[in-house]
């Protein structure tokens, strides 16, 4: 019923967010005498905030029009190449001359944890110049009909397998936070396989490998809990009249409120801030407020049966790195790995994967040579500065078109050192 309830009070809201909105527009009107005054202002920029902390916040879209590739700005067009009931894969083309030398083909796999994969604008407008890009724009799981059946753990790393088939070879993976373990999963599979279509590279950046390392909130809290517990207090079926009604979800808005509880003071402080800018005509930063926020609280549904299955094997019974991992019956051995080069990334000051968690699929991954392999420490981030913001462009995704270069299956391998920072 908490599904329901919430939904009830989103609709009975409707009329005063529509109120609250008519009367900002009122107050910032120029040809309002009361929008250049104080009072004016503190009315339209508390009207403001009381309608964005009441909406329900839609998907966002990329907006990446154009990427600056040889110092000549190219136009960029999203186009969907592959679809699936649960995720459609999205590559970003470049208006380039055929003549130009192609660029690593890279496949972004972006987090199932809540938000939509356009979490990850900044990595992709930092790859583009040096890349040919596609990611996984995984479906809100309140969108998909119950007719489309279920999609756990397990599909996930199937679908990770036939992205890669159907990019063909000399691809390069990259899995940010969540689906770093599925990723790892998929290519010990393909490489017990001995699968022709197993990338050329994996990245692993900011994932929950081994979480008994350096275990944060979140781990914790899923460590001191029965799977039995979330079962029954977080998965609740959507509400009618949703296309996917009656299908188990872990909805996205408590995910959300789990993640902004973890910083609750940062965000009240971001709100007080926003409403300060407001008052004060202060446009761009009240913007930048804006962006963040469009982006960080529109949120996605998870299908129970997914949800479920991470929890338990990812972070209550670690069952990679102990080297218990089973898909479709067959065992997930990271030793099976020979071929595949590996680049792990993290953040310094890492709340969400704590710092050697991602480290740990170096440990687990003993058969990659010494030369395939690289592990990279962002001093002074967190875990969105692993994947986004000014470091992310200046140290890390360099680093990333870098070791793609040096990792294609017809380069000769190169052993790479890398100054700054910390790396291994």
């Amino acid at each position: 019923m908490f599904y329901q309830l919430y939904e009830l009070n989103h609709a009975m809201m409707a009329p005063w967010r529509a109120a609250a909105d008519a009367m900002r527009l009122a107050y910032s009107n120029p040809l309002n005498p009361m929008s250049h005054t104080y009072m004016g202002r503190a009315a339209a920029a508390g009207l403001e905030v009381f309608e964005r902390s009441t909406r329900r916040y839609g998907k966002p879209t990329f907006g990446l029009p154009e990427a600056v590739i040889d110092g000549v700005p190219v136009a960029v067009t999203e186009k969907i190449v592959w679809r699936e009931p649960f995720c459609n894969l999205i590559h970003f083309q470049r208006a380039l001359p055929k003549s130009r030398a192609a660029d690593p083909k890279v496949l972004i796999v972006a987090p199932m944890s809540g938000h939509y994969a356009t979490l990850l604008r900044g990595t992709v407008e930092a790859m583009l110049p040096n890349s040919d890009v596609y990611i996984t724009d995984w479906i809100d799981a309140r969108n998909v009909p119950l007719a489309e059946g279920t999609f756990d753990l397990d599909d996930y790393i199937e679908y990770i397998i036939n992205l890669l088939h159907f990019l063909g070879p000399d691809t390069h993976v990259i899995a940010v936070c969540q689906p770093a373990v599925p990723v790892l999963a998929a290519v010990a599979v393909m490489e017990a396989n001995d699968d022709p279509l197993s990338p050329s590279s994996m990245t692993l950046m900011g994932g929950p490998i081994d979480t008994r390392i350096n275990p944060t909130a979140v781990n914790k809290l899923a460590e001191q809990k029965p799977i039995e517990w979330f079962r029954d207090n977080v998965v609740m079926p959507v509400p009618f009249p949703l296309p996917g009604f009656m299908r188990q979800v872990y909805p996205g808005f408590l995910q959300l409120s789990g993640f902004m509880s973890m910083n609750l003071d940062r965000h009240l402080t971001a709100t007080k801030d926003f409403f300060e800018h407001l008052v004060k005509n202060d446009g761009d930063a009240a913007e930048k407020h804006r962006d963040f926020y469009d982006e960080y609280l529109a949120v996605m549904d998870l299908t129970a049966e997914f949800y479920l299955q991470t929890v338990d094997t990812v972070f209550i019974r670690h069952v990679l790195p102990k080297g218990e991992m089973m898909h479709r019956g067959q065992k997930v051995d990271t030793t099976a790995i020979r071929k595949v080069a590996l680049l792990t990334v993290e953040g310094e000051n890492d709340d969400i994967s704590g710092a050697g968690q991602t480290q740990a699929a170096q440990t687990i991954c003993t058969n990659i040579p010494d030369h395939m392999r690289m592990h990279y420490v962002q001093p002074d981030v967190g875990h969105y500065g692993v994947f986004n913001g000014s470091r992310f462009r200046r140290e890390i995704a360099p680093r990333i078109s870098a070791f793609h270069r040096d990792h294609t299956r017809s380069a000769k391998p190169v052993r790479r050192v890398i100054k700054g920072g910390k790396s291994a």
